[in-house]
């Protein structure tokens, strides 16, 4: 019957029509590669034939194994979230599995739904994108046996599979790049205290300093928001001092809050590189197209999608495996997970430092005072 409604047989009619057991359809639509290649092609044809859709929730109550990966991100329209999903769907096109995408806002907990998405059990294994205050939750369900993968630069990676970047490595070149376009007093606009990237960023910017005989100066170091309504904030407040007291260059701890001193620096008639050099961090699309280009570092938001969602299949394949471990450890449902409960892996991505005209190199013979009406 070619042309039944898609959904309407079961495993049980499939196994019959295509004459082998329940057990072997399972295998098959699960993409275990212990089925004979004839019979997996031979269940495969009547699957295609009969439009046959496999019920998720029969297969979660009988034992078996989704082919869904839960992904728990901030709202699709954060600057970066485009780019890490386009490489977490690139790489999951030549896979088995599908996505089911959880949004999850910044003004509460969320506690209840990340456990109303376990509680169902209709996922393989879970993709956390800046999760939030749902860290420490996250990690007590991986210690129990979720395959797990965190993208998040707002807590320290400890004790869960992690990819991102290298945060204080890519502040301390963007600074060394200001350094060496002749610059001294270079100020530092940051972010939320409370994000751990924040930290790291200005660790990194604070060891360049040092490293030329530079303090870092306490003045120079202005409270941001991540936002741009925060870099608006720094640029006024640092516009309003005395001429002399204003830096010749400034890196900013991420390109909203650059986008927003841009902004501030136009309306007073500040030259940017001229007056003063700006250096961003994370090379958003809108980056190349401010005025002037904003010189930043580029983050590889695509390839840590990529990445982990590689490392999460990875994980869930290891884990499906149910080799006996070496060590005879177990999670509750039987399959050894020692090697990344013990030593989950962290990756760290190469980011890029893109020069554009907002930190060209300018002579100081070149470099004018402000008309004094600022």
């Amino acid at each position: 019957m070619p042309g039944a409604t898609p959904g309407r047989l079961t495993i049980q009619d499939i196994a019959r029509l295509a004459g082998v057991s329940k057990a072997t359809v399972s295998r098959v639509l699960n993409r275990n590669p212990s089925v004979d290649p004839a019979l997996a092609e031979r269940v495969t044809k009547v699957v295609q034939e009969h439009n046959f859709v496999p019920n998720i929730t029969a297969t979660v109550l009988a034992g078996g194994r989704t082919q869904l990966i839960g992904v728990l991100a901030p709202p699709l329209n954060w600057p970066a979230m485009p780019e890490i999903m386009r490489g977490v769907a690139e790489y999951l096109e030549g896979s088995p599995y599908e996505i089911v995408l959880y949004c999850i806002g910044s003004q509460r907990n969320h506690a209840d739904v990340l456990n109303r998405i376990l509680a169902m059990r209709m996922i393989s294994g879970l993709l956390a994108i800046f999760p939030g205050g749902l860290a420490s939750q996250l990690a007590t369900h991986f210690q129990q046996g979720l395959p797990l993968v965190m993208i998040d630069d707002q807590e320290e990676p400890d004790g869960m599979p992690w990819v991102g970047i290298d945060n204080v490595g890519s502040a301390y070149e963007a600074t060394r790049h200001l350094l060496a376009c002749g610059h001294t007093r270079i100020a530092h606009i940051q972010g939320p205290t409370n994000y751990h990237c924040t930290l790291e960023r200005y660790q990194g910017y604070c060891r360049a300093l040092r490293e030329a005989g530079i303090e870092p100066d306490p003045e120079l170091l202005l409270q941001g928001n991540f936002e741009q309504s925060g870099g608006r904030h720094c640029a006024s407040i640092l516009f309003a001092r005395e001429r002399e007291r204003w830096p010749s260059a400034i890196f900013i701890g991420n390109d909203e809050m650059a986008y927003g001193f841009l902004e501030v620096a136009q309306e007073l008639g500040v030259k940017i590189p001229e007056d003063i050099a700006v250096v961003g961090f994370d090379d958003y699309v809108i980056s190349a197209h401010t005025t002037p280009p904003l010189t930043t570092v580029r983050q590889p938001f695509s390839d840590i999608g990529r990445t982990a969602i590689e490392l999460l299949l990875t994980m869930i394949d290891r884990m499906n495996e149910k080799q006996p471990p070496t060590d005879g450890r177990q999670t509750a449902g039987g399959v050894p997970t020692q090697d990344f409960v013990v030593d989950p892996p962290c990756i760290q991505l190469a980011t890029t430092l893109v020069q554009r005209a907002s930190s060209r190199l300018v002579l100081p013979a070149a470099r004018k005072q402000p008309g004094g009406n600022l």
